[in-house]
Order: C-alpha cells, then sequence, then structure tokens
C-alpha cells in the first residue's frame, strides 16, 4: 500500500514531522521530487534533526529511497548520512540510478540567475542557491548525468565533456565571471567518481521503480514523501515564482517510478499550515504585512512601528505586529535558508486548488498552537476577480495578483496545556479550534486526518491511521 504527503500550499507546512508520525507503519519512505532545497525538520525524545536530502522516515530507521524525480548532491547526501551516523542512527538509503546529479556548477549559475532576475525586476523565486533549478534544466535538456553515471567513469567522462564546456562558455562569456574548478572536467570527473564508488560499496544505487513496486507486491507499507507545495509546483503553482519539479500527487507517479493505481489506490494526505507562510516573492492575496525583499512594494515600517519577540497577542495593535506575532510563535524561518517567511491567514482557494490537484483524501492540519491567543483569526473564503466571486486559483499568476480575498472571521483560543491536548485527544481542543478545522474539512470536502499542535510526535493528534 502506498501513503502519499503533499504539501498544500507554499511548502513548510511540516510534512517532515507528519511522515515521522505515521512512521511505524511504514516500512519505506521514499522521496519523488526536489533535491537538498527541502528542508524537514522531525523532532524525535526532544532531539531535533534539520533535514534538507534524506527522506524523513531515517529517524525511525525506515528504508529511505531517493526516487529518479529527485536532483542529488552527492556531497550533502554523504554529509547528511554522516551527520546521523555520529548520532547513533544507522539509515538505509537507496538513490535511484535515474536521479539526476547537481554539480558545483549547477549552485554557482543558480545564484547568479536568480541574480539576474532580480536587476531584472520582480521575477527571482527566491530560491535557496542549492542548484536545483539548473540540475532540472539540463534533464530536461538532455545533458545532465544521472547517479548511475557515477558508477560508470567512462559514462560519466563522456557526459562532463559534453557539458561542462557549454557551462564554463555561459559563465565567461554570458555573465563573465572567472571559472574554476566548478567549471574543470577533470577536477570534477575525480570528484565525482568518487562519489560513485561510495556510493556503489554502500549499495545504495537502485532502480527505485522496480525496487519500490517489489516492496509493494510483497506487501510492504510505501509512503511518498513529497517536498514544498502545491502552489510552487511547475505546472500547478504560481509560475514562475515556483520550483522545478511537481510536489502534486502526480510527480509521486512519475518521480517514484510507479504507476497511477499504485499511488491513486492508497491515500493521499494534504498537509496544510493553519496559516499561510512562504519564503520568497510574488502575489499572496491574503499576506498579513510583508517581508523587505520579498514582498512586491513592500517597505518597512521605520523604529516606530517595528515590533519584536517582545510583542504578545493581547498587545496586537496592527497587522505588521500580528505577521511578526505568529512568525515568531510558529518559527516561521527557513530551515535551509534561515530566511524569515512572509505570512498570512489560511487561503482557501488555494486549498480547493490543491484538493483538485492531487485528489486528497483527507488532510492534516499542522501549528493549529500557533495561533492561539489571538482574538479573531480570519480565513481567505474566496476571492473577488473582475466584479465575480471565485473559489479557487485563477488560471495565471497574474490573475492571482489581481485577486481581493473575502474574508470569514472566526473567534479566536486560548493557550492551552498543548501536550495535556495532544494526550486528552480531538475533544480536549478547544471549542473555537475545533470550529475552525471543521470549517476546514467542510470547505475541502475530505476529513481531517491529523492535528498538529507541536513540534513533536507526540504533539500531534491522530484522527486516522492511512495504513
Amino acid at each position: 500500500m502506498t501513503v502519499t504527503i503533499v504539501g498544500s500550499q507554499l511548502g513548510d507546512e511540516g510534512k517532515g514531522g507528519i511522515v515521522d508520525v505515521y512512521g511505524d507503519a511504514v516500512d519505506i519512505v521514499a522521496r519523488y521530487q526536489g533535491g537538498d532545497n527541502a528542508g524537514h525538520t522531525v523532532v524525535e525524545d526532544g532531539e531535533e534533526y534539520k533535514l534538507s536530502l534524506v527522506p524523513s522516515g531515517a529517524i525511525r530507521s525506515k528504508v529511505g529511497v531517493l526516487g529518479n524525480g529527485c536532483v542529488v548532491n552527492p556531497e550533502t547526501l554523504f554529509d547528511e548520512l554522516d551527520a546521523l551516523r555520529e548520532r547513533d542512527l544507522d539509515p538505509d538509503l537507496r538513490v535511484a540510478a535515474r536521479a539526476h546529479v547537481i554539480f558545483p556548477y549547477h549552485r554557482i549559475l543558480d545564484g547568479i540567475e536568480e541574480d539576474a532576475k532580480s536587476e531584472e525586476g520582480d521575477l527571482e523565486a527566491a530560491t535557496t542557491g542549492r542548484g536545483i533549478g539548473p540540475a532540472y534544466e539540463d534533464k530536461v535538456g538532455r545533458r545532465g548525468v544521472r547517479i548511475g553515471d557515477l558508477l560508470d567513469p567512462e559514462t560519466l567522462r563522456a557526459r562532463l565533456e559534453y557539458v561542462v564546456p557549454q557551462k564554463r562558455a555561459l559563465a565567461e562569456d554570458v555573465f563573465e565571471i572567472e571559472t574554476g574548478d566548478a567549471f574543470d572536467v577533470e577536477t570534477l570527473f575525480e570528484q565525482y567518481r568518487a562519489f560513485g564508488e561510495r556510493l556503489r560499496e554502500e549499495g545504495m544505487v537502485v532502480n527505485a521503480g522496480e525496487f519500490l513496486s517489489d516492496a509493494i507486491d510483497a506487501g510492504q507499507n510505501v509512503m511518498l514523501e513529497g517536498a514544498q507545495g502545491t502552489s510552487i509546483d511547475i505546472d500547478h503553482g504560481i509560475y514562475p515564482y515556483v520550483t522545478s519539479s511537481n510536489p502534486t500527487a502526480g510527480g509521486a507517479c512519475t518521480g517514484a517510478g510507479l504507476g497511477p493505481t499504485a499511488v491513486g489506490q492508497g491515500e493521499i494526505i494534504g498537509i496544510v499550515k493553519a496559516y499561510l507562510s512562504r519564503v520568497g516573492t510574488g502575489p499572496l492575496p491574503t499576506e498579513l504585512a510583508g517581508v523587505e525583499g520579498h514582498t512586491p512594494g513592500y517597505e518597512p515600517p521605520g523604529e516606530s512601528g517595528e515590533t519584536g519577540r517582545a510583542v504578545t497577542a493581547g498587545t496586537l495593535q496592527s497587522d505588521e505586529e500580528l505577521a511578526n506575532y505568529i512568525r515568531e510563535e510558529g518559527g516561521e524561518y527557513g530551515t535551509v535558508t534561515g530566511r524569515a517567511r512572509r505570512v498570512g491567514w489560511l487561503d482557501i482557494p488555494m486549498l480547493r486548488h490543491a484538493t483538485r490537484a492531487s485528489g486528497f483524501t483527507g488532510v492534516v492540519v499542522n501549528h493549529v498552537d500557533t495561533l492561539a491567543g489571538l482574538d479573531e483569526i480570519k480565513v481567505g473564503h474566496s476571492y473577488t476577480l473582475d466584479g465575480e466571486e471565485r473559489f479557487s486559483l485563477p488560471g495565471t499568476t497574474e490573475q492571482w495578483a489581481d485577486c481581493e480575498p473575502n474574508y470569514r472571521a472566526f473567534d479566536g483560543w486560548p493557550d492551552q496545556d498543548w501536550a495535556a491536548v495532544a494526550e486528552g485527544g480531538y475533544d480536549a481542543l478547544p471549542e473555537n479550534a475545533r470550529t475552525y478545522l471543521e470549517y476546514i474539512s467542510d470547505e475541502l470536502g475530505v476529513p481531517i486526518y491529523a492535528v498538529g499542535v507541536g513540534p513533536g510526535r507526540s504533539e500531534t493528534l491522530v484522527l486516522e491511521q492511512p495504513f
């Protein structure tokens, strides 16, 4: 059986924690897209683990797979594995032979292109600078190097001799930068041949689709873990402020090497944050205030309008203060980048779009505790665009930027002993929080499978077991 975990918003919804929560019944956790731009934070026995490439199931000693839809930086991969082993974990990780490899020149070109987009105007996608986009470009352009190539020195050299001169010419002639070892065939060949030798020695390279299919046929439970979120999907998101892969459930098929029936006959769970957050630029209709350098047209207030960590729910006077409060309470800073995230009210049209695009069978709502103490909590219920009410995302990002949210207001709920609430179950939640959750479930037409009221596994109220 499969269970697919999909981010329903703009990333950072808490997917890794939910993979961990449901991990007891899982035999294999497979990442199906993205690379080391995907930050996952898992808390185990009070210990915090921040992962960017290794699937979250590694903390529970589950077999992990990086599918063919992933782009893999071998240096990051081995750094994470070695760090986990130093903490007395023994990850069993397999990597798809068809997954594409990130090289140093990808990372350099990624940063240069983002800078160029920034100079041209509001076009940057706020990438992590990890080379993800350029690696996917090479994949689609049929000039990429795959994990399987690292195990075959002759093929590896041939691939590098074809692509590296192109990258060097781009860097020198177009962007006018000096190139070094990152654009040197011989240096890259020796470094990545060594990575290939380690992959071979540790028996990590597999035909991912066959490996996962055989496991399913043998009765094992496979969890397919998405990175990022639906609204930054390359096809279904707010283009061009998107990632370079498909975080939606369709990406689980192509990125894991499984057929649609293998995914569709299982559960597909959308992960929802109880409000909205985003790293990056582009429109965000329900945004509360703004983040300098990311929110279009935003100018930070002067010192008299600035707020800090001392702000409490009872003293909030403005959207700026409210945004800062939620950001601090929710720890809204990127796992990979450390950048402050933009914050806004929950956007229900965005969730309706995600539910349709992936076919959610249920949703998990995280960060319910973050909103505690607020007198009033708003939700973007619909949009007004060109005088008409709309209930889902329009077809273009430019139209989305013109949408005005129509809000519904909910009474807030007091802060709690959330550990006690988690132990007491769903009925122990404050009544107003349950009203809020039931509204989300009703609007999306799917049940709530779990509710997150804290970062630890024990602080998640599990209503449904998908396996």
